[in-house]
């Protein structure tokens, strides 16, 4: 691909518009940013954005079954999150927030461990040391700073890939995210740090979290590059991770992307209601940007998709979905026993006692 960003001149300036590559109908309105994807990979990207919203339909239901645990639903992010990871390598580093399932499974991890995350059983925590990601992070920000770290161990080890991290909005408003950005500034450590801004921190809106015009700015405070992308566009969000990566790689430093996109469902599934704080008309104005139309679009207007390959595919998805659950489902029932070890690596006496308490009455 060659060089369309000048990451040099980046550094926020108040004229400049967010990237995109395809408006809302799909078509292509600045081909100077178009990705060197082929058609195979083309498609590929637009069978895992379907993907995750299957994903994030099915999750839903199974959570409303009492099947499934803790779930933030992804439905609208697309764009944001798959073109994204799209443009990461397997052997990059991936610190996800709680939103960031798809991107941790489809870096590797088996779907049913997922799962296991999300109704809260241990084994969806235990990953392969060769596998190059941490569980999803619950605290708000907190991955900023672990992806300095990692960052900073990938520079000092020479290696020739990034730590690339999620957060939202409301995430750019803690003291992590400030305190990890300008640490792999100041070092030049190999991070691509994502703000996925939705508007909405649970209720609270993006202008209440900062006077900043963008997020995308906020990246001037450590000297790093910051660009602000139509999130809802997949090709210009992966035109912007890929460049984005190869700058970093050729040992520049960090970069910032804010993505402007939108979470269609609540928060999570645990009690919010966005219709309490998003009226209608602002629902129906991002649904009329769906990522999934807008990259449908495209690939038919390309005759390279149709409805009997999304059918077939559907079909597909459900099929791994429905096994990966009922593989969760048989995992072997946690005991309380198992809590208390798992909490400490030498447990204190005290705890030792209850250690042993407990699994006695587990073993009558």
């Amino acid at each position: 691909m060659s060089e369309k960003i000048d990451f040099n001149s980046l550094l926020y300036s108040p004229d400049k518009a967010p990237l995109n590559v395809l408006d809302p109908e799909g078509n292509v309105v600045n081909p100077d940013l178009m990705p060197d994807l082929d058609n195979d990979q083309l498609v590929e990207l637009f069978k895992q954005m379907l993907w995750a919203r299957i994903l994030n339909d099915r999750s839903t239901k199974l959570n409303r079954q009492g099947r499934l645990g803790f779930f933030a639903p992804t439905a609208g992010e697309e764009a944001s999150q798959i073109g994204s990871n799209f443009a990461m390598e397997k052997d990059d580093f991936l610190l996800p927030a709680y939103r960031d399932v798809p991107q941790l499974i489809l870096h590797g991890l088996p779907l049913s461990k997922a799962f296991l995350w999300s109704l809260g059983h241990v084994d969806g925590n235990k990953y392969p040391d060769e596998f190059q990601a941490m569980p999803p992070q619950i605290i708000i920000g907190a991955q900023y700073v672990q992806t300095a770290g990692v960052a900073l161990g990938l520079k000092i080890k020479g290696s020739k890939n990034v730590a690339y991290t999620y957060t939202g909005d409301g995430g750019t408003s803690q003291g992590d995210f400030y305190e990890g950005i300008n640490f792999t500034g100041a070092y030049k450590a190999p991070a691509l740090f994502m703000v996925q801004n939705n508007k909405y921190a649970i209720s609270v809106p993006r202008k209440v979290q900062t006077a900043a015009p963008t997020l995308a700015q906020k990246a001037v405070a450590a000297g790093i590059p910051g660009i602000q992308v139509d999130g809802m566009d997949a090709l210009a969000v992966y035109s912007a991770a890929k460049q984005s990566r190869d700058w970093i790689t050729a040992g520049n430093g960090p970069v910032l992307i804010e993505t402007l996109t939108y979470r269609y469902g609540p928060h999570t599934l645990s009690g919010d209601d966005p219709k309490r704080y998003r009226t209608k008309d602002e629902e129906e104005e991002w649904h009329a940007k769906d990522p999934l139309t807008r990259m449908r679009n495209f690939l038919e207007k390309k005759k390279l998709w149709d409805d009997d390959q999304e059918k077939a595919w559907t079909d597909d998805v459900n099929q791994q979905i429905d096994a990966a659950i009922e593989e969760a489902e048989k995992a072997e029932e946690q005991k309380v026993s198992d809590f208390l070890k798992t909490t400490y690596v030498d447990a204190p006496p005290a705890i030792q006692e209850e250690i042993d308490e407990y699994t006695a009455k587990e073993n009558d």
